[in-house]
């Protein structure tokens, strides 16, 4: 046990600062979203929203924010990560403030817009500090430390915490969860000062100083290799359960299986304790063995949470639900090391930006396909198509893929292997 400690300490300690930094703000800000993400969906619906209106709130959303997604990659190659990343977390402070004073489900679509135009910008970046900072034989299990103490460690207490508030204020009514977001707004604003105050202006790669020009700068990145075009696909897919599970969960455990603040807030819970549990473990997997079969392995078991989600006879049932969902973090994870390594340092901002484009069409579309599934189709509906995307698209475009972890220090990724051909 000494010496697990002392190599945990280790590799800590060998770890950049703007890593450390960006963990540190990554886990607050987790902390705030997980106290609120068991009742925003049931906040939306209270305000008026049905199925329909939910995807549609969603879609938009993240349909602008992925629009403006390569910009701000481009931006970020430029010009440095560090005005972005603020951006993005005063970006997320407003639409918490909006949802906390919105009146009406129509309101929402403004809170929504400025919490994925946030979202994409204060993640975006900290793709680019995990992409740049951290070595290929470090990457998973620094990113899976990263989300042991943001989605497991604070991910459980979040929930717990926003159960006895939500209590406290009134139970599950709109007033009762309407407190949490002033919370959060104020939570987002210290983050806001942290980053300010303790954040390098890094930059990566020589300087650019060629006359900007953002259609050449952007087409640059995929004369990379040919695995991009399907990467992205991939990546589009891997993002899914953000927009089209995780908030209409949440209703279908209200309004469909009777749960109430306790057991909506226990399936958030269970969520961030398995990436506490599994998340280093399976992060160190994927450094030793390959991303790809840490893929295959937690795959499967997510698809079996959606099917006992549907099937639940009890709130038992829909507490191990939730909680086998969380290997969605450990999919994410893994996933994003692949997407880091498939590109040069100084092209990483625009490439993550162009995945976040892709992303936010994609997901947009299918989450509003998700609301109308909802109501004319059924709510189960929603939950199986998660699966046969994977099942028929995701996994056989995952299978052509080659194994980054053996990609050396400087190789194109067009000229990457699959060490299983």
């Amino acid at each position: 046990m000494q010496k697990i400690l002392a190599d945990g300490v280790s590799f800590i300690r060998r770890q950049p600062r703007e890593w450390k930094i960006t963990v540190t703000r990554t886990s607050t800000n987790r902390f705030f979203y997980q106290m609120i993400v068991p009742y925003l969906s049931v906040y939306i619906f209270a305000l008026g929203a049905e199925g329909t209106e939910l995807g549609l709130v969603n879609s938009i959303g993240m349909a602008v924010a992925g629009l403006l997604g390569p910009f701000l990659g481009w931006i970020v190659d430029r010009t440095g990560v560090k005005r972005i990343y603020l951006g993005g977390i005063a970006l997320l402070g407003i639409s918490y403030l909006i949802y906390g004073v919105a009146g009406s489900w129509k309101v929402i679509i403004i809170a929504m817009i400025g919490y994925w135009l946030g979202m994409t910008a204060s993640m975006q970046s900290c793709s680019v500090i995990c992409g740049n900072s951290l070595v290929n034989e470090d990457r998973v299990t620094a990113m899976s430390c990263c989300e042991t103490f943001a989605a497991g460690l604070l991910g459980m207490i979040g929930p717990m915490v926003g159960a006895v508030l939500v209590s406290g204020f009134g139970g599950i009514t709109v007033q009762g969860i309407r407190p949490l977001f002033f919370i959060a707004f104020a939570g987002t604003f210290l983050t806001f000062l942290f980053i300010l105050l303790a954040l390098p202006d890094t930059r990566w790669g020589q300087p650019d100083n060629t006359r900007p020009n953002f259609l050449k700068d952007m087409s640059q990145v995929f004369k990379q290799g040919r695995y991009l075009k399907r990467w992205i696909m991939i990546s589009s897919i891997n993002s899914l359960p953000v927009g089209m599970v995780l908030p209409f969960t949440q209703v279908w455990a209200r309004e469909y299986k009777g749960a109430d603040e306790y057991v909506l807030g226990a399936m958030v819970t269970g969520m961030a304790l398995i990436p506490l549990v599994f998340g280093i473990v399976m992060g160190r997997l994927a450094d030793r063995i390959g991303r790809k079969k840490v893929l295959y392995i937690a795959m499967p078991i997510f698809w079996v949470a959606q099917l006992m989600l549907i099937w639940a006879p009890n709130h038992t049932v829909l507490i191990a639900a939730g909680s086998l969902g969380g290997f969605f973090h450990i999919i994410a994870v893994t996933s994003g090391a692949i997407g880091y390594e498939l590109v040069p340092k100084n092209q990483m901002g625009r490439w993550m930006g162009t995945l976040r484009f892709f992303r936010g069409i994609f997901g947009a579309t299918a989450i509003f396909l998700g609301g109308l599934i909802w109501d004319f189709v059924g709510p189960p509906f929603v939950f199986l198509t998660i699966i046969a995307l994977d099942l028929f698209i995701r996994l056989p475009l995952l299978i052509g893929m080659p194994e980054t972890l053996t990609l050396e220090k400087g190789t194109q990724s067009g000229e990457l292997e699959d060490p299983s051909q």
